[in-house]
């Protein structure tokens, strides 16, 4: 079993953990969106959306995340034989699916300086217009990938498209406070895939410096966090790279691309 992730990629945290969770083997990739790797036709025949993650079982490729977890999940309870994991409840998968519907990318590019934010998209457009004339017989996926890339920008002078998506995260957060009040973790007393689904969104929110904003404003929420950072899975897959002075460790690192990125384009 192969995943193509990016440390960095909330979807991509999501299947880490799950995999993590389960003891499930798997090779890992790393697809760097930031560089372009995501765009180079290899990879593209995997996954023409050059989304992430893409995960593959010999022939079976699964894009969707959820579908991934899901199929992981069947993975540890028939394959494994695994007496400590069961399919996810009805109530997990709506879980998992409500979280699934807040899209981070908006959030998280607002909180970005423009100058930055802006030299990143315009190196993808100048690799989707090179790509496509590497591989003519991937034109028309590239062209949709350069389609969603204007969108986005266009999508970023918008004030209204940031507001939308900090109502959406702040009404699933305080759904998920109103849940802690009654019990452990999200679906109950049992961590779940639910909790899977939210840890990326609450370690996002930490990166960008909005904790006190969205977490401590929510003492039940604050305390779960508190918790969650003590599992395995998590130390791994994110508290690896954010946690303490690793955060700005990470940050550096993409700033660093970024600003060796707009320097070039002057030259």
């Amino acid at each position: 079993m192969q995943l193509y992730h990016h440390p960095y990629s909330l979807d991509s945290q999501k299947v880490r953990l799950t995999l993590e969770e389960n003891g499930i083997d798997y090779t890992s990739y790393h697809v760097n969106p930031i560089t372009g790797k995501n765009m180079e036709p290899s990879f593209f025949r995997l996954n023409p959306s050059a989304k992430l993650p893409v995960f593959q079982n010999g022939s079976h490729i699964i894009f969707d995340t959820i579908d991934i977890m899901q199929y992981i999940e069947r993975i540890a309870v028939f394959t494994l034989g695994s007496d400590n994991v069961t399919l996810s409840s009805q109530e997990v998968i709506e879980w998992m699916q409500r979280i699934q519907a807040w899209d981070p990318k908006y959030f998280t590019l607002f909180h970005i300086p423009v100058k930055y934010r802006f030299t990143v998209s315009k190196f993808i457009r100048r690799v989707v217009i090179a790509r496509m004339a590497e591989s003519p017989d991937l034109a028309g996926s590239y062209h949709l990938k350069l389609d969603e890339v204007y969108e986005t920008e266009d999508k970023l002078r918008d004030p209204d498209v940031l507001k939308q998506s900090k109502e959406q995260l702040a009404e699933i957060l305080d759904e998920v406070e109103r849940k802690l009040n009654e019990s452990t973790y999200l679906a109950g007393d049992e961590f779940t895939m639910a909790d899977v689904m939210l840890i990326p969104v609450l370690a996002r929110i930490v990166l960008l410096d909005l904790e006190e904003e969205y977490i401590c404003s929510r003492p039940n929420i604050a305390e779960y966090w508190n918790l969650v950072q003590q599992r395995p899975c998590y130390k791994k897959v994110i508290g690896k790279y954010f946690s303490g002075w690793r955060k700005y460790k990470t940050l550096l690192k993409t700033w660093c691309f970024v600003r060796i990125r707009s320097m070039l384009k002057r030259y």
